[in-house]
This record gives structure tokens, C-alpha cells and sequence, in this order.
């Protein structure tokens, strides 16, 4: 499958250094990751940079998500999670929080019938508190129009919190314990698993972060226990399918043992 390369042009800040879209790495079957998560770290300190403003660097990300995207369906990837809008994000200025929030409905209006062609299904991971009525309308539409698509499942975190998700987790428990449904004495592991947002969705097998921070900033906790982590140097509007391919790349040839010894 083959995809368009974004045109550049139209864009009044420097074109990012991306891969060719004709070239896709020949990757083994059976050894790239089903699902990656990616911390999309470093829009605003692009735009600093280069003397912009912060909601610059937001607006250049949105060609590099779906190079990211149509990356992860050329690498046969099936669940791509991507880190959007944090619980912690509404910390920052009212006017950039103003602005992820119109972008993030606008772009999935935008792009629904671009995804919807590539056989994406959109799904969302967060809270519904706090969050635009306006952006749950666009996700909620979004995810109706491509339900039946199985190509990529595009899993948007938005106002997501990897502890807040535990604790609704925690929380529907609680209330299945006190209406007698099951007994406190029988959680298990499982259990929680299938109360989290998106129980159906396998657990990470890969999380990249952009910028070259070494952190994962609440990002999927329980789902990412056992992932294979990359911290890559590029800031994200840098970054492009070549990145992506990169990180497959390395995490192919990872010696994965989920706490047991190789044989």
C-alpha cells in the first residue's frame, strides 16, 4: 500500500527533513511490534527555535502524525497509541490549551476521510470530563464513520492520564465490589486490564518519545509495563517515517524476555 507524501509547501515554517515515501524497509514478518505508542514531545521547543510562537510548533506536528501514520501502516503495525493531549496538559497557558483543543477537533474534521481511506479506525483513550464537548463530538463521529476499518486502529490520547486511567479503572471496580457483582478478595491483574479504556487494545509492545527526554510522562503505565522504550533526539515536527522506521528497525533486533532467561 502506498500513500501520498505530504506537500510542504503550503507551510510558512522550514520543511522537516523527511524520509522518501517510496522507501519501505523490508521488515521480518512476525517481528514488528502490533502496537507502538508515541510520546509526541517537542512542538513547542521547535517553534522557540525558530523564533515562533508555541502554536506553531503544534501546527507543523500535524503532517508529521500522519507520515507517522501511514508509517506505521507500511510497517505492518495494527495499533498505533498517540500521546495527544495529557490530564496534565491543562496546566499550561489558557491560550495554548485554547488552541490544542480547536486544532485537535479541527484536525480529525479534517482528516476523518483521509484516515477512513487508508482503513483506519479512530479510537480515543481519556477522560470525558474537562475535555471540549465540541472535540468528543468530532472523536465520537470520527470513530463511528471508520468503526468497521482494520488496516490501523489510531488510538488518539486525548486529556489521557495513565493514572487517572488505573483509577477509573479502580473505580468500576469498586462499584462491581459494593453491588455485590464480584468479591474484593478475587481482582486480578486481568481484571483491571479489562477496565481500562480500551481493554481490547493489546499492551504496547513499543513507546517512542521525540525530543530526547528519558521519560514516559504518564504515558500508558500498565499497558507499557513491559514495552521496549526509544527516546529519540528529534523533536517531533522533525521527525517523519524515517524516525519510525528507525525505531522498528532497533526494536526488532531487542532481546525481549518478559523477566524470564533466554534459552
Amino acid at each position: 500500500m502506498s500513500f501520498e507524501h505530504v506537500d510542504y509547501t503550503s507551510l510558512d515554517i522550514p520543511a522537516a527533513p523527511f524520509s522518501d515515501p517510496s522507501v519501505v524497509p523490508d521488515f521480518p514478518q512476525g517481528k514488528v511490534p502490533r502496537h507502538v505508542g508515541v510520546i509526541m514531545d517537542g512542538n513547542g521547543r521547535w517553534a522557540q527555535q525558530r523564533g515562533l510562537v508555541r502554536t506553531e510548533g503544534h501546527k507543523a506536528a500535524e503532517p508529521v502524525v500522519f507520515d507517522t501514520i501511514a508509517a506505521a501502516i507500511e510497517s505492518g503495525v495494527r495499533y498505533l497509541s498517540l500521546y495527544t493531549f495529557s490530564t496534565e496538559n491543562w496546566k499550561r497557558s489558557p491560550s495554548e490549551v485554547r488552541f490544542l483543543m480547536g486544532f485537535s477537533r479541527d484536525i480529525i474534521h479534517r482528516r476523518v476521510d483521509q484516515m477512513n481511506e487508508w482503513g483506519v479506525r479512530v479510537r480515543w483513550s481519556g477522560r470525558r470530563p474537562k475535555l471540549w464537548k465540541s472535540v468528543i463530538d468530532e472523536l465520537e463521529v470520527a470513530m463511528e464513520k471508520t468503526k468497521n476499518n482494520t488496516t490501523l486502529d489510531v488510538v488518539f490520547c486525548i486529556n489521557y492520564g495513565g493514572r487517572a486511567e488505573i483509577a477509573d479503572a479502580a473505580t468500576q471496580i469498586a462499584r462491581k465490589i459494593a453491588s455485590g457483582e464480584i468479591k474484593g478478595s478475587k481482582v486480578t491483574e486481568k481484571m483491571i486490564s479489562q477496565h481500562l479504556y480500551n481493554p481490547d487494545i493489546p499492551d504496547a509492545d513499543l513507546v517512542i518519545r521525540t525530543s530526547g527526554e528519558q521519560r514516559t510522562s504518564n504515558f500508558l503505565p500498565w499497558e507499557a509495563a513491559y514495552s521496549e522504550l526509544d527516546f529519540v533526539p528529534e523533536l517531533f515536527p522533525d521527525c517523519g517515517r524515517d524516525v519510525f522506521f528507525r525505531a522498528i528497525d532497533d526494536y526488532i533486533h531487542r532481546d525481549r524476555r518478559f523477566g524470564g532467561v533466554k534459552k
